[in-house]
């Protein structure tokens, strides 16, 4: 049976502060206070798993253990068919540099990788998104969710945040770094984890 969250302040184990805006963005109107990782000191985890489930629970685990508190973490990436679901799991990993993350270098690299496989357009691809809410006693509640679309060249579109100016979804003709927050927060990958999380967690 699904366990049922009754606080009003809940960690965010990222220290990601695009994906700590759209938490806040999406638990806002539920009176739900968030807190990000870097506000409570947090270092972080290393992630050693294949699977977004797997590193999403390295996170959420690690924060309840720092802090003694219900800790939301999600794993999440872009998969692009014709490269066999690459980045996936090492979608910020492809944006390491000495410097930090470079989300151009990472959408450049993965432009070129689809033109040297001469792969066919249009070149399908989907963002992934798992959420892992963990307790201090060791329950857990996970959701996944999804949004498939397609890799768009060039880049378009100033707002959001990694890949979002090369990811235009399935009915739209704009990526996501050209839709408005509220917009993209309706139908993201995030948005549809969220909404499941909700059902589960959260509503009734």
């Amino acid at each position: 049976m699904s366990r049922r969250f009754d606080g009003n302040r809940l960690l965010i184990a990222t220290h990601n502060a695009g994906k700590l805006e759209e938490m806040a963005e999406l638990f806002g109107p539920r009176g739900i206070t968030v807190v990000g990782a870097a506000e409570m000191n947090l270092s972080e985890p290393e992630e050693t798993e294949d699977a977004f489930i797997g590193n999403a629970r390295i996170k959420a685990r690690a924060a309840v253990a720092a802090t003694g508190l219900p800790a939301l973490a999600d794993d999440s990436g872009i998969e692009v068919a014709a490269l066999g679901g690459a980045p996936g799991v090492y979608t910020a990993d492809w944006a390491e540099t000495p410097n930090g993350r470079d989300f151009v270098m990472a959408m450049e690299k993965t432009h070129d990788l689809l033109e040297k496989a001469e792969a066919p357009q249009p070149r399908f691809a989907r963002f992934c998104a798992t959420l892992v809410l963990a307790w201090p006693d060791g329950h857990e509640e996970i959701v996944e969710g999804r949004v498939d679309g397609h890799f768009v060249w060039p880049m378009r579109g100033q707002t959001g945040h990694g890949y979002d100016p090369i990811f235009q979804p399935l009915g739209e003709t704009r990526t996501f770094a050209e839709m408005s927050h509220e917009e993209k927060n309706a139908i993201s990958h995030r948005a549809d984890a969220f909404k499941k999380l909700m059902a589960k967690c959260f509503d009734g």
